[in-house]
């Protein structure tokens, strides 16, 4: 099979192949696609490779085409002290765009703050590059070179370099294939070094800091996914944050695409791919201090910016993903880079180690299903068979609505019925019987009335069992409660919306004691009493388990009645608790009760006293 090899042979009019013109490259970005440049190519017959000219970059000191750059960078006086401040200053001051007064400011900066980053005992430096370059490329004007694995169909914005700075990006990304083997996938490498070149001092300079961040070690803290599964589980983190963070955005897309996933998985070349180079630059600003997490803020930040902009209307029929990018390519249109930063540092995320927790778990889901080269994973809405999806409850749309709500990880499966009130019988032990082993579950229910609700619960009903003869709250922060008639609608964990209430726990303290109200399993609808069985918090998993992401036993939260999940008994089910029950069931699941509670802040789910016409219980088949 032919493959393509990208030229960097200089012309004799002084232009260069391998790199975009000035008219094509109005964005400040510029590009090539690896694998499917539009610029000439040389055919060969064995591997990708790159052409580079060594002449080029002889002597060559600055890296940056300044013709091309959107905006001059001004040159003031550095403070003395600038370098010794806190973190906390420093993050602050990146924050305000304090780097930007100074291209030399900035590069100081830059390699000061990477050259803290805690990295690997054996990581390559500046000296290791000029030996492996020297080895490398040798004196010769042109060699050619294989194309390194982990670029295989991903693009690399030049980012207003000129030809000196292409080549020596060049250079380093192969340098970087052949000294770190362990990287198999990263897309967002060519733009990181790219910006680096523009405040790096030499190629081997921007080479030991790119290394650092590629070698960081810090706990829960990534700056550069290096694998194609950690991309995919990244994307699919971003996935979940959206549809908590940006519901309006996520339920506009869910109902115009036909892949949801598709067009999340394009999240960092939002940031830096599409994003012009002043505001890219300011990302990479914060992105140094902060790590991944603050990427995930400023993507959520363009989704909300993103669907101000448009309405569904707008995009019937539209390609959404491909709007998408557009719309970032275009951001100076809609909103400063200063206000775009002001609101994705207005969205408040769990801590690093929640979000850690949130993307090994998807790891975790992709491994199971083998998704771990390079592919396209299905649209979860897919999972949902519309022509064969059967319920007595909703509809395939509306189950398709209620798929695109639960955990990217459970999404990549389709629904398996469980239990069914119209097949298994009103009987609440055969509920347990039918459920017991499955985790997640979706709960549908539909009242006499004709009125449809129901809740995501994240945890086995099994759990129920363990803390023995009371009965006890279970389940963790990712429950959610819904209606789907007269109107489809969403209530989560009321953290989720205020995570900076639930401060992390040390790990020196332990999880204090659930508050046990009697009457949350005392009582049905028509007020008579059934149980005096007491409230407790399960004991903690068994170690060497994952903890599971937004486990209650993670934070110290101001009300513990905020964070009553689901309980079982043999009087009936609880779901969401805390000044009121989001939704109980008696023993018979005939009637039923829904109010206000604290854990997910709801309004009642359908009549506050309601009889049961229809239960389904809805599993994940792998």
């Amino acid at each position: 099979m032919l493959q393509v090899g990208l030229s960097l042979r200089r012309s004799p009019g002084g232009a260069d192949s391998g790199f975009p013109t000035d008219e094509g490259d109005t964005a400040g970005t510029g590009e090539e696609i690896f694998g499917s440049s539009p610029v000439t190519v040389v055919i060969t017959s064995e591997a990708d490779t790159w052409d580079i000219d060594i002449s080029s970059c002889l002597g060559c000191g600055q890296f940056v085409d300044w013709d091309r750059m959107p905006d001059p960078e001004q040159q003031t006086h550095i403070p003395r002290d600038i370098l010794s401040k806190s973190p906390k200053e420093l993050k602050k001051l990146a924050r305000e765009g304090y780097w930007a007064v100074s291209r030399a400011l900035r590069a100081q900066v830059y390699h000061q703050l990477i050259q803290q980053v805690s990295c690997r005992l054996v990581t390559p430096d500046a000296l290791v590059y000029r030996d492996v370059a020297s080895r490398l490329f040798g004196k010769m004007s042109v060699s050619s070179y294989p194309l390194p694995e982990f670029l295989e169909g991903c693009s690399m914005p030049t980012y207003c370099l000129n030809p000196a700075g292409v080549t020596a990006l060049k250079k380093i990304l192969i340098c970087i294939g052949n000294l770190f083997p362990d990287i198999t996938y990263s897309p967002i490498l060519p733009s990181l070094v790219a910006l680096l070149l523009h405040y790096s001092e030499d190629e081997a300079q921007c080479f030991e800091n790119i290394s650092r961040l590629i070698a960081s070690n810090s706990p829960h803290t990534s700056y550069i996914d290096q694998s194609f599964l950690a991309h995919q589980a990244s994307c699919m983190t971003f996935g979940d944050l959206a549809n908590k963070h940006c519901p309006a955005a996520h339920k506009l897309i869910a109902s115009t695409s036909e892949n949801v996933f598709e067009v999340y998985s394009e999240w960092l070349s939002w940031l830096f791919h599409d994003l012009p180079f002043n505001y890219a630059i300011r990302v990479f600003d914060v992105y140094l201090l902060e790590g991944q997490k603050v990427l995930y803020r400023i993507a959520l930040a363009l989704l909300k910016q993103y669907r101000l902009s448009v309405t569904s209307t707008e995009l019937e029929g539209t390609d959404i993903k491909a709007d998408l990018q557009a719309f970032v390519q275009n951001i100076t249109e809609h909103v400063s880079v200063d206000k775009l930063l002001e609101r994705a540092f207005s969205i408040r995320l769990f801590s690093r180690k929640e979000i850690w927790l949130l993307q090994m778990a998807n790891r975790k889901a992709l491994m199971e299903r083998g998704i771990t080269m390079v592919q396209n994973r299905q649209s979860f809405h897919l999972a949902i068979d519309m022509q064969n999806f059967s319920s007595s409850i909703v509809t395939a749309q509306e189950m398709r609505i209620i798929w695109s709500w639960i955990p990217e990880r459970f999404s990549l499966s389709s629904p398996l019925l469980l239990f069914s009130t119209s097949e298994d019988g009103c009987s609440l032990q055969r509920f347990y019987t039918c459920c017991e082993g499955y985790e997640p579950t979706v709960l549908l229910l539909k009242t006499t009335e004709g009125e449809v609700c129901g809740a995501f619960l994240s945890s086995d009903w099994s759990e129920r069992k363990k803390s023995g003869a009371t009965s006890s709250f279970f389940g963790t922060g990712e429950c959610f409660v819904f209606t789907v008639r007269p109107e489809m609608e969403r209530y989560e964990w009321v953290f989720i919306k205020k995570p900076e209430l639930a401060k992390a726990v040390p790990r020196s303290r332990q999880r204090s004691p659930s508050p046990s109200p009697a009457s949350l399993l005392s009582s049905s609808p028509d007020g008579r009493s059934t149980s005096s069985n007491h409230l407790t918090v399960p004991t903690p998993q068994r170690k060497g388990r994952l903890s599971p992401f937004l486990a209650i036993r993670h934070f110290l939260l101001p009300s513990k009645t905020a964070s009553m999940f689901m309980c079982g008994s043999r009087e009936g089910i609880i779901i969401g608790g805390g000044g009121g029950q989001a939704l109980s069931l008696d023993a018979n699941l005939l009637w039923g009760h829904t109010e206000h509670c604290e854990t997910f802040d709801n309004p009642p789910l359908c009549q506050e006293n309601f009889k049961v016409q229809l239960l389904e219980v809805w599993g994940f088949q792998n």
